[in-house]
């Protein structure tokens, strides 16, 4: 721990040149420098308290080890007896600072893009995607984030989606449901399966940070752009006008459609941002590919092997693969409450990083 502690020192010092900035008329004036400066210090702000509370305990420690070279007999029984729970908290500061010290995911704060396609199973899979996407939109209430369905494709006239894609807004967003990406494998007796047999089906899920303009520049050149004429469950017609729109990304050959709105324009522009958080993803996946590093949250073909997780309904099991937990909560599970799993797989997360950097 000593080797980092001039680090720490350098981090408290940062943080009280931010407090000189935000009380200095002439930044608080300038919004742009005082937003950027206000983050900063925000952001500094749980470790700099647990920087505060570790150099305390390594103060009395220091005290207490004085101690024990005097005479007193009395005080020296007393240091005694406290000192192995004080060496255990500055134990429990130190491992707390080692994780808050851990490199941030630039992306963790943003917005994200959720993409939900039903997978192998037909009918039962898009089923299994409504479920989960009401899952996930009952989870981002739970948080006060907001959520925009952007495209749907509805699966049958069963209800359920063979694809829907949605914007969640909020705080966070992204660190807490970058997890989720993979294959949800379900397994359960279908409402149309009259002899009771259980049918295994999977449904795949992206979580995708939403891009700004800055981070994803897109040439027109490199885009074709088709419009027609919008279409509901059965092919019926949902509009007289040609307002659906189809985007495809010549160079990747990524193809984005939007429909849900009446406006070309509004469709257009909802397909243009689903279009930037797939290049963004793909940028991601391309630069950890480069540094060997295996993605817990790649996608998968949606095929029954390839999963993350399984629901097994006959049991009301939830199997997550990659921590090799299993709850049998599963009612609950959906109904939106999965926030203990995501606090699972990130300690399991910042475990694995933590290793990696004291090796």
């Amino acid at each position: 721990m000593e080797i980092i502690l001039d680090k720490l020192q350098e981090i408290e010092l940062r943080y009280r040149e931010l407090e000189g900035h935000l009380s200095d008329p002439k930044v608080v004036s300038k919004q742009g420098m005082y937003q950027k400066y206000a983050k900063e210090h925000a952001d500094l702000r749980e470790l700099v308290e647990t920087i505060r509370e570790y150099n305390a305990v390594r103060n009395q420690l220091k005290e207490y080890q004085d101690v024990l070279t005097e005479n007193d007999e009395d005080l020296k029984a007393i240091v005694k007896e406290d000192m192995p729970q004080l060496k255990q908290k500055q134990a429990d500061l130190e491992e707390r600072l080692n994780l808050l010290l851990l490199p941030k995911d630039p992306n963790d704060n943003k917005n994200v893009f959720l993409e939900i396609r039903a997978g192998t199973g037909g009918d039962e899979a898009g089923l299994f995607a409504g479920d989960l996407f009401r899952m996930y939109a009952k989870y981002a209430e739970s948080q006060g984030w907001r959520v925009e369905v952007m495209s749907s494709s509805p699966a049958g006239g069963m209800g359920g989606f063979k694809e829907i894609i949605a914007q969640i807004e909020g705080n966070g967003a992204y660190s807490r449901l970058k997890y989720e990406s993979g294959v949800h494998r379900v397994q359960r007796v279908p409402v149309t399966e009259a002899q009771g047999r259980i049918h295994t089906s999977a449904v795949t899920v992206a979580i995708m940070p939403e891009a700004e303009e800055v981070e994803i520049s897109i040439d027109l050149n490199d885009l074709r752009i088709d419009v027609y004429r919008s279409t509901g469950h059965g092919g019926q017609s949902v509009n007289t006008t040609d307002s659906a729109v189809r985007i495809t990304h010549l160079p990747t050959g990524l193809v984005v459609t939007c429909q849900d709105e009446k406006s070309q324009l509004k469709n257009k522009n909802k397909a243009m941002k689903v279009l930037r958080a797939r290049l963004l993803d793909a940028e991601v996946q391309r630069q950890n590919a480069e540094q060997a590093q295996t993605r817990k949250s790649q996608v998968g073909s949606g095929d029954r092997s390839e999963r993350i997780r399984t629901y097994n309904f006959p049991q009301g099991r939830i199997t997550d693969h990659r921590i090799n937990l299993t709850r049998y909560d599963l009612d609950n599970f959906l109904n939106g409450n999965i926030g203990s799993l995501i606090d699972a797989l990130a300690a399991d997360c910042q475990a694995a990083a933590l290793n990696k950097t004291s090796h």
